[in-house]
């Protein structure tokens, strides 16, 4: 198939790509110009698309001739206004999809995410499945926003454009330097991450990288996938807190041990994202707390992929294998030193 990858300089898309590379595609992907392409660069016979998600003129070219699209692109990062993350996120992925099934496609793979389903008064949920349905009340702009664009995937699939709609759950492996595994061992390393747990187990259900590709290679090519949407995780929960001591220890951190009162967090993070609903501070900084990282931290949640197993069959990485995976790359790299150095540059 003829294969096109947004996002495909960041983390999860450049593995897309290389998944892409195993299974026979020709790939071409949709890069801005300016951004690093270092690792795509080594791919043989890709294809570069330079263009935005904003500028549907660059889409429809980028478009052109393909097959099936991986939506890999969003805003994820804690920084940005509403009309920022609405921009990107539910018009951006319009726009895609609208000069994607015009150009002839036959299917729009996009990577959504269980934060579509995090609303501001959750707890704990544990082994929740697809029946789950959208909060009445989004916990940020982020989990608003996939939420919005998710809808408009699944409710765009028809008989002869199949849309569906991917929720790895804390995607993590080689190649990341800004996601939450990287961004907490950089912090462990130099003992400054905090035992936020409250004294209670905090269960998780995490992705590896190649169990979230091998759910999107399988379903651009699945039959009886259209208008759906799945979780993906890796194959058993962790314990997030015990999972970041191991990580310490592997690594030669500081696990997490000294622990902040939860209800002086929660509302200094309340606070914080009241303040942050400010546009002028919100395109230009970051929230040092939010609600969503703190809840990322302290409230359980996993995920039933027996729908995943069922029609796109299991994960093939569990978490032990994906530990070794990737402390191989961080020494393959230089070793932690010169990981954490790019991580705080990222």
């Amino acid at each position: 198939m003829k294969v096109l990858v947004t996002g495909a300089s960041g983390f999860l898309g450049s593995h897309i790509v290389d998944a892409c590379v195993r299974a026979g595609d020709e790939i071409r992907v949709l890069v801005r110009k300016g951004s690093d392409v270092s690792h795509l660069q080594t791919v043989p016979g890709i294809e570069f698309a330079y263009g935005d998600l904003r500028d549907i003129a660059s889409l429809r070219t980028a478009a052109d001739g393909i097959d099936v699209v991986h939506h890999s692109a969003a805003r994820v990062t804690d920084k940005g206004s509403r009309s920022q993350f609405r921009e990107e996120n539910v018009l951006g992925t319009w726009r895609l999809m609208e000069a994607a099934r015009s150009a002839g496609a036959r299917r729009f793979v996009f990577i959504s995410s269980p934060s579509a389903l995090m609303g501001v008064r959750d707890g704990d949920r544990l082994g929740i499945n697809e029946s789950e349905p959208y909060p009445p009340r989004y916990l940020n702009l982020y989990s608003e926003t996939k939420a919005a664009a998710e809808r408009l995937v699944l409710a765009a699939d028809r008989p002869d454009f199949t849309t569906v709609a991917l929720r790895p759950r804390a995607v993590w492996g080689p190649r990341d330097h800004s996601g939450f595994m990287p961004r907490l061992l950089a912090k462990m390393m130099t003992g400054g991450l905090p035992d936020l747990s409250g004294g209670k187990p905090v269960y998780a259900s995490l992705c590896h990288c190649d169990n979230a590709v091998e759910a999107a290679i399988r379903a651009a090519r699945s039959d009886g996938v259209g208008g759906r949407a799945y979780f993906i995780a890796d194959p058993e929960p962790v314990e997030v807190w015990s999972t970041l001591a191991d990580l310490a220890e592997r690594f030669g951190g500081v696990p997490p041990v000294k622990r902040v009162p939860l209800g002086i967090l929660r509302a200094a993070a309340f606070a914080t994202d009241m303040v942050w609903e400010l546009p002028p501070l919100a395109r230009r900084w970051s929230p040092p707390l939010s609600r969503y990282s703190l809840a990322l931290l302290t409230r359980s949640a996993t995920y039933d992929i027996s729908a995943a197993r069922r029609d796109l069959g299991g994960p093939v990485v569990d978490h032990e294998a994906g530990m070794a995976r990737l402390t191989a790359w961080i020494n393959s790299i230089g070793g932690v030193d010169a990981y954490v150095r790019k991580v705080q540059q990222s």
